[in-house]
């Protein structure tokens, strides 16, 4: 009976004219439509038989898969060996009409991974210019679109700069520190600012072409007076404590750092200076004091030259004040070019001995140590003023005969039985020593009023007093009595 109907059905489907709404390439008035799967494409010029298999329509797969399979009754084209692994849901991709071209793919019926179809031979693979990367497709595309895609940082391969070039990726601004290709070691991959961590390894520029105060945080208001050469005293790992200072790039004075409050200071015990630092210390140690400008001291040379803080005064040094710059200089210790004698305390000979200075020489009188007496202390000669209370010897040891004017008396007297050492003249006169007459001296020393006389003066008057004469030798008189009586 099956077989009967199978037979009859096969006829009237050859005999239905292809102008009516045909289910297959049998001509038959069935609306296959009302079975509930209306036959469209392809599935139209499909023989009956070819689907009612012995003619067996209860029970016929509506599914492809189930037709378009192996081993199966129904003899359709089944699924390639090749086809990518998919669902059985073949008609979210391909159409009745024609198996292939797929004109639409319906990714969630895949299977297997992107690249398992996205290899460049099956579907569009990747292109040459793609980044690099080991992960799957969906990790940054999507089933909906290609583009744009959504990036997942975690499975790159490559560094940053090989995909932000500016041509595959945003790259660096213009406005972009200068610094190397390393993105990573100061952005990351969530975003990409604000940069909460510098390496400041990578960093190609100065610290000022980022430390500008607009850029990054510049110097403070209160940081000492420098140079912009951050580096040489602050590290790139912290800021501060600033462990090393680079004296060479300070731009102000010592004193404007080293006031005890920025930087040590002067110390308690530090001898009486100017705020010239640099004068005497280095910028490499700051001691021991190798160079002294002793134009930046404020003390005495004895405040800091006491055998203590500095050398001080020898044990062979000659007795004087404390006032050393007035004889040594701050150059040269010695040897002594000057010196004041108005410093000196000992006597002048506790010097000028022949050993510590010039002595007396051979030709000096003989006189007391008593130099300063005659001689003074800005220049040893030409002596102006003799003491004659130093001189050791007589007068005429320096006064000799040569010495007298040719109106001087005949005598053999010392000049000091007559001179003083104060003044020449007037002299006391000693008529001791006379060898001559008076007249031989006072031969027109008689005045207008004196009586007629001899020149024996001697006869009346008497060495010790001119006048009065008490005793009057007649002899001598040449007038008459009556001349004087």
């Amino acid at each position: 009976m099956t077989r009967t109907l199978a037979l009859i059905t096969a006829f009237l489907l050859v005999a239905l004219p292809s102008c009516a709404l045909a289910q297959s390439a049998f001509q038959s008035d069935f609306d296959h439509f009302s079975t509930g799967f209306t036959l469209e494409g392809t599935h139209r010029s499909v023989d009956c038989a070819s689907c009612h298999v012995g003619g067996v329509f209860d029970g016929t797969p509506r599914e492809c898969a189930n037709c378009h399979s192996r081993g199966g009754l129904v003899k359709a084209t089944p699924l390639p060996l090749d086809h990518i692994q998919t669902t059985s849901q073949c008609q979210d991709c391909h159409t009745e009409t024609s198996w292939k071209p797929v004109v639409w793919f319906d990714h969630n019926q895949v299977l297997g991974s992107c690249e398992s179809c996205h290899d460049g031979l099956q579907a569009t693979g990747k292109h040459v210019n793609h980044i690099p990367t080991k992960v799957s497709c969906d990790d940054c595309h999507t089933t909906n679109a290609w583009l744009p895609a959504t990036f997942d940082h975690i499975s790159t391969t490559e560094s940053c700069i090989d995909c932000h070039n500016v041509t595959l990726a945003v790259g660096k601004n213009p406005k972009h520190i200068n610094t190397s290709e390393i993105c990573e070691d100061c952005h990351n991959t969530t975003f990409w600012s604000p940069a909460i961590q510098v390496d400041h390894l990578q960093v190609l520029g100065t610290c000022v072409s980022c430390h500008d105060g607009i850029t990054a945080a510049g110097v403070g208001i209160d940081h000492i007076a420098t140079t912009d050469v951050c580096e040489d005293c602050h590290s790139v790992t912290e800021w501060v404590p600033v462990l090393q200072v680079d004296h060479f790039q300070t731009m102000g004075t010592c004193v404007s750092c080293h006031d005890g409050v920025i930087a040590a200071g002067v110390g308690t015990d530090h001898i009486a200076t100017t705020d010239v630092c640099e004068d005497c210390h280095s910028v490499t140690e700051w001691e021991p004091v190798v160079q002294v400008d002793h134009f930046q001291t404020l003390g005495t040379c004895v405040s800091c030259h006491d055998g203590v803080i500095a050398a001080g005064v020898g044990i062979d040094h000659i007795a004087t004040t404390e006032a050393c710059k007035e004889c040594h200089s701050v150059n040269e210790w010695e040897p002594v070019l000057q010196v004041n004698h108005f410093q000196t305390l000992g006597t002048c000979v506790s010097c000028h001995d022949g050993i510590n200075a010039t002595g007396v020489g051979i030709d000096h009188i003989a006189t007391t140590g008593a130099c300063d007496s005659c001689h003074s202390a800005t220049e040893w000669e030409p002596v102006f003023t003799v003491d004659h209370f130093q001189v050791l010897g007589t007068c005429t040891s320096c006064h000799t005969d040569a010495d007298k004017d040719s109106e001087h008396l005949p005598t053999t007297a010392e000049c000091g039985d007559c001179h003083t050492t104060n003044a020449w003249l007037p002299a006391s006169f000693d008529h001791a020593g006379v060898t001559n007459d008076c007249a031989s001296c006072h031969a027109t020393d008689k005045d207008s009023e004196h009586i007629n006389t001899t020149q024996v003066c001697e006869d009346c008057h008497t060495t010790n007093a001119w006048e009065p004469v008490f005793t009057v030798d007649h002899f001598q008189v040449l007038g008459t009595c009556t001349s004087c009586h």
